[in-house]
């Protein structure tokens, strides 16, 4: 390029040593195209920044920016100023362990996700020859026997009477809008953010649907500063059909909206977006301000158990397969991609209905098996 030579200098006991060297050095720069005079001054930060300007080209979500930008800290924390030609998999390898330290194993995962993205830039980029993530092994917490013990399932949904249960407190309880998002919630299976941006055009009432189109997402929960975006995947954008019951309850909320919005669209601060759950200024909630609405109603109710928003995700999943809803249609409903929690809790509701099944027979036909029991 220059026409200057390009010197490869490398030190070894022997000159037989040092010439080996030089020809590996040769070698990697041929067949992979690596100048480590070039990548020897790129830092893993650096290098993480160029992928994320990159990244953001990709037409990707602002929530999902937001999770890999402290996907990126977690890393910088570790291996900010590592040369990245320094970096080879049992460097990473010990980092991915400092990292796993006090985390939830997901988050683990994901961290090492955005890792594995960067290098695989660098290595496209002909900034390094081996991408030093292939084969990492990601540590697991030890399960103890308490753990073994513990339904991890149950946990991630209530049951009929724990349901029945929440949505009466909410009745006796709840504030403005509550009965209105707890109820659409447990039957609709939505998630939070696309339960928040419903419009009043979402609504279909001659045909009894919900149009789940888009989501809204606020990095500080600021109702000033939001977003509205497509749902989380392609199978997201779904039409739920509802019971009548819940879209007569969401006509005479839309109604009601209207009606305040007569009054108060020429106020400075209201916002005419129509949203079906919003503020008195008709800006969107958000899934920090649902979660304290469920805590509050937990707290009234005096019910001790540890719920956010997405228990009614799960809760639904379980609802469908109680009434003998097939796998497919209900991951359809839900908008899952992924059949992984769908298939869980499907899993462990339909092994309980099985048990339920036998203690049913039982109680309908114990006299028939006491004669067997009596006799000698």
């Amino acid at each position: 390029m220059t026409g200057k030579r390009n010197q490869i200098k490398r030190r070894g006991k022997t000159q037989k040593e040092a010439k080996q060297k030089v020809l590996t050095e040769i070698d990697n720069q041929t067949n992979a195209g690596v100048n480590r005079k070039i990548t020897k001054n790129i830092t893993f930060d650096k290098l993480a920044e160029e992928w994320m300007k990159t990244y953001k080209l990709t037409n990707v979500k602002e929530s999902t920016i937001d999770a890999r930008t402290t996907e990126m800290k977690a890393l910088n924390k570790q291996m900010a100023k590592k040369p990245i030609d320094k970096i080879d998999h049992l460097f990473y390898q010990n980092v991915i362990q400092e990292v796993a330290k006090g985390r939830k194993e997901n988050t683990v995962r994901n961290i090492n996700a955005c890792a594995n993205m960067i290098f695989k830039f660098a290595k496209k980029h002909r900034l390094i020859s081996e991408n030093p993530v292939t084969d990492v092994v990601l540590p697991k917490k030890k399960k103890t026997l308490d753990d073994l013990k513990t339904d991890k399932t149950a946990e991630k949904y209530w049951e009929r009477e724990e349901l029945k249960t929440f949505l009466s407190a909410v009745l006796i309880y709840g504030e403005r809008l509550d009965k209105e998002i707890f109820y659409t919630f447990a039957f609709s299976g939505m998630r939070v953010g696309e339960l928040c941006a419903l419009q009043k055009s979402d609504l279909d009432f001659n045909n009894n649907t919900i149009n789940v189109l888009k989501t809204v997402y606020s990095k500080n929960q600021n109702m000033y500063t939001y977003t509205l975006d497509t749902p989380k995947t392609n199978n997201s954008v779904r039409t739920i059909e509802m019971e009548q019951p819940i879209m007569d309850m969401l006509r005479k909320l839309v109604q009601r909206n209207d009606e305040h919005k007569m009054k108060y669209r020429l106020q400075d601060d209201y916002q005419d977006m129509d949203y079906v759950f919003a503020r008195l200024n008709g800006r969107p909630y958000f899934r920090g301000d649902i979660n304290k609405r469920i805590k509050r109603i937990l707290r009234l109710a005096k019910i001790k158990r540890h719920a956010t928003s997405h228990i009614f995700r799960h809760t639904h999943i379980s609802m469908l397969t109680e009434a003998g809803v097939d796998l497919p249609t209900i991951m359809q409903r839900v908008g899952h991609r992924d059949s992984k929690t769908t298939l869980e809790i499907y899993t462990h509701v339909t092994k309980k209905m099985k048990e339920n099944a036998s203690e049913k027979i039982r109680g309908k036909f114990g006299d028939m098996l006491q004669k067997i029991t009596n006799e000698k």
